[in-house]
């Protein structure tokens, strides 16, 4: 008998379940990386609501996508969820193997996760691409297989659910403005761009590193971007200070929000990255702190604490799916509006005395440059990935279109690991233009110094109060009157760098 789609009630128990599954694996991730919880338990979760995934109920749910936007979240979920279900298995076996692996240099031990992090603070040139193609070594002989078998499940099962691939079930989950008519904004972007971003990374390589672009290797890039000399300038026990006073200068109280919980405490499995777990959406809000200093610290902390406000003043009233699922480039967008913040001169210069806040924020502008030409780059790479038969034959098109982007050759061994989920791509690269047009929109209305006026945090109030209700382009519109554009994101940096 050929299934037939769900009735109200059945999608009113479905989405119930739906939100206590997203409830217990947000708790979980934060008692665990909150250092409160040893062990990280999903597949007792996994195995409560195993039902939530399971081939059919993806089917059923997806001959009611037609009833609107909030049924077309949960299929999405749904699919997502049983694409994740099979693939948990191969995700345990790359997380065992990171964690376990050590990798040996000059005789000195690393474990592999650590290798990124010794690639940014390594000054020896040789010694980086040593650990770089140790690194590559590790990811093509280990996880690689581990990589190709996931995709081939996904493709199997996205054919068994009756799609011809990856991308087609993604064209019904998502509107065009999220791949195809991005993907076309990005091209532009890069042609756009590409001057720009040679001259001013250009500039930047030869500062930090010692060479010009045209002789950057991958392996130069983690400390191109680590600058450790602005390490002083973002003291450790003045971010949390830093984040309250500019909240309280948008009208908002983060010391007396109840519903905002701050973990402050030191433990010794915390870890030193700030997070956000949204457990119970607006009502219980976790925002994860252990201050270590340093730029890249003060940029986690605020990127996050966007996410906490936006799930904070979220509406309860909202549906499940306008709260737990919806646009991701919308919350991404809120926390790169925080995080920015950083870079801005005046911002920096109100809350820190900083002795060159022009200069931080070129390279605040060349650096947010160089990762929006590399997302721009993967998805038009992801848009290919996706519908080819034999994903193998994609290793010289992953080294093509990013080496193009970015004017520094990519290792061929990144062509399956660099490639997220549900095509999380286009949220990050959304949000970016989302996040500069929103911006650009705050500063005409309210001045330079937006950031510290009651009436732009009443707005933002008034926003984040709309959860995930709106994707990101209809907000823009609604507030803007404009379209969302790439270009803006090329406009903002232009703004910066211009004036070096």
């Amino acid at each position: 008998m050929p299934p037939a789609p769900l009735s109200d009630r059945e999608l009113d128990a479905y989405r119930e379940q739906a939100d206590r599954f997203i409830a217990e694996l947000d708790e979980e991730f934060y008692l665990h990386y909150a250092g409160l919880k040893e062990s990280f338990d999903l597949s007792p979760i996994y195995q409560r609501h195993r039902n939530l995934t399971e081939p059919d109920v993806v089917k059923t749910i997806g001959l009611s996508v037609n009833g609107g936007e909030r049924i077309r979240e949960l299929w999405r979920f749904a699919c997502e969820g049983y694409l994740g279900e099979l693939t948990r298995e191969h995700a345990e076996k790359l997380a065992a193997l990171e964690s376990e692996i050590q990798v040996s240099v000059d005789g000195e031990e690393i474990p592999y996760r650590m290798l990124r992090p010794a690639l940014a603070n390594e000054a020896d040139r040789g010694k980086r691409q040593q650990l770089d193609e140790r690194a590559n070594e590790i990811l093509e002989e280990q996880m690689n297989p581990i990589h190709l078998d996931a995709v081939q499940a996904i493709q199997t099962a996205v054919r068994d659910l009756s799609f011809a691939n990856y991308l087609e079930l993604y064209r019904k989950a998502l509107p065009s403005s999220a791949l195809d008519d991005l993907a076309e904004q990005c091209r532009a972007l890069l042609d756009s761009t590409e001057q720009l971003y040679e001259e001013a990374a250009d500039r930047l390589f030869r500062s930090r590193v010692g060479v010009g672009l045209s002789e950057a290797q991958r392996w130069d890039v983690p400390r191109l971007f680590r600058a450790p000399e602005w390490d002083p300038m973002f003291p450790k026990d003045r971010m949390l200070p830093a984040l309250e006073g500019t909240l309280e200068d948008l009208g908002i109280d983060l010391k007396s929000q109840s519903n905002v919980h701050l973990d402050l405490d030191e433990r010794p499995n915390k870890t030193p990255r700030a997070f956000c777990a949204p457990i119970e959406i607006p009502d219980k809000v976790m925002l994860v702190i252990q201050p270590i200093g340093g730029p890249d610290d003060w940029r986690a902390l605020f990127h996050e604490a966007g996410h906490t406000e936006h799930f904070a003043n979220t509406s309860r009233n909202l549906a499940m799916e306008e709260k737990r699922l919806g646009d991701n480039a919308v919350t991404e967008g809120w926390a790169m509006l925080l995080q920015h913040l950083t870079d801005e001169p005046e911002w920096l210069t109100r809350r820190l005395d900083f002795p060159r806040p022009h200069d931080y924020a070129v390279e605040g502008a060349t650096g947010l440059l160089y990762f929006v030409r590399r997302y721009c780059a993967k998805i038009l790479y992801e848009v290919e990935f996706h519908v080819a038969e034999d994903v193998t034959t994609m290793r010289n098109r992953y080294v093509e279109l990013l080496g193009e982007a970015l004017k520094i050759e990519p290792t061929s061994a990144n062509y399956l690991s660099d490639i997220d989920s549900g095509f999380y791509v286009s949220s990050y690269l959304r949000a970016w233009g989302f996040e500069a047009q929103l911006r650009a929109y705050l500063r005409e209305k309210f001045g330079n110094r937006w950031f510290a006026t009651r009436d732009a945090g009443a707005l933002l109030r008034e926003l984040w109060a709309e959860g995930q209700r709106l994707r990101a382009e209809e907000m823009l519109k609604e507030v803007t009157g404009f379209s969302l554009e790439m270009e803006a994101v090329g406009d903002r940096v232009r703004e910066v760098l211009t004036r070096a």
